[in-house]
Order: C-alpha cells, then sequence, then structure tokens
C-alpha cells in the first residue's frame, strides 16, 4: 500500500433536490472540490423531506443518472431549479436528463419502475439512524455538520477536519 496515493477523505453531502438550503450549499462543494482535487471524495446521500412532495421521485431520477454517467452533472442542474420544480414535478426531473443528453426515456421507466427506491431508502434510513434531521447536513470524518440551521462558517469547519485527517494519512 506504500506506494499508492492515501484514499481519499470522504465528505457525505445528505441532501435533497428540492432544497434551496442544498443549491446553495453546491457553492461550497464546489470550493472544497477545487482545494482539494481527487484527495476529497463528496458523495451525495439522500434524504428527501417529507414536506417536498417531489424529493423522493427527484432522489431516484439522481440515481438514474449516476447509472447513466451524469450524477453530479444532473444533480447541480436540478438544485438550480428547485423553484420549478416544486411547481412541476417529475416532467422537469425528465426535462433535465433530455437537456444533459441522457437517456429520458429510461428515466421515465426508472421512476415508474421504482429501481432505485431501495438506494433512496437505504440512505434515509441511514441519515435518520446518524441524526440527520434536515438539509444539507456534512459528515466528515465522523462528525455531523448541520447545514439545515446555518451555512455560516460550515465550509471553514470542513476544510478543518479534511486537513486534519488528510494529514493525519502521512
Amino acid at each position: 500500500m506504500s506506494d499508492s496515493t492515501p484514499a481519499p477523505v470522504v465528505l457525505d453531502v445528505w441532501c435533497e433536490l428540492q432544497c434551496p438550503d442544498c443549491h446553495q450549499a453546491l457553492t461550497d462543494v464546489h470550493a472544497l472540490r477545487a482545494r482539494y482535487g481527487d484527495r476529497i471524495q463528496v458523495r451525495l446521500r439522500h434524504f428527501p423531506l417529507e414536506k417536498h412532495k417531489h424529493a423522493y421521485a427527484a432522489a431516484q431520477a439522481a440515481e438514474e443518472a449516476a447509472e447513466q454517467g451524469k450524477d453530479w452533472p444532473y444533480i447541480e442542474a436540478v438544485l438550480a431549479r428547485t423553484a420549478d420544480l416544486g411547481r412541476t414535478g417529475e416532467p422537469l426531473l425528465i426535462e433535465v436528463a433530455r437537456e444533459l443528453g441522457l437517456d429520458a426515456e429510461e428515466f421515465d421507466t426508472a421512476l415508474i419502475d421504482g429501481r432505485h427506491m431501495l438506494i433512496v431508502d437505504a440512505d434515509q434510513a441511514e441519515g435518520k439512524a446518524i441524526g440527520v434531521t434536515g438539509t444539507p447536513t456534512y459528515v466528515i470524518g465522523g462528525e455531523r455538520l448541520d447545514g439545515g440551521r446555518s451555512q455560516e462558517g460550515l465550509r471553514e469547519r470542513i476544510e478543518e477536519i479534511a486537513d486534519r485527517l488528510l494529514a493525519g494519512q502521512g
């Protein structure tokens, strides 16, 4: 193992695609990616909230996008239109897939047959088990940071933890 690069630090972002705060959180995600590159792995974890009726379908659609190789472009495109998603629901999810050149028919089928529901349910259950109550919530190095209340100072806190974890690998 000594000659291989160290495993990246994992940052889980518990998020839902109808949440305006999660859209704001993308700024932090971009900054962290720019700073750490491959040394940090950002994973979107699904936590659809009941108050947002299209969030569950959006989470399934994001999994379909991942299967088609465009998870983050899709996630970001949907988050940029949270208000539209609230108004139009599933047709918007299909439209975004089409705009990104994905197989929109396959999205439609995936939403009907529910093939990604287990992943979404498993994420949600894990989130509840570790105390996630709102979105966005970040988990890095075993620490949970709740961005649903305020994102003030969160990126700095994530960077502190990432720096500490990366330093400990050396």
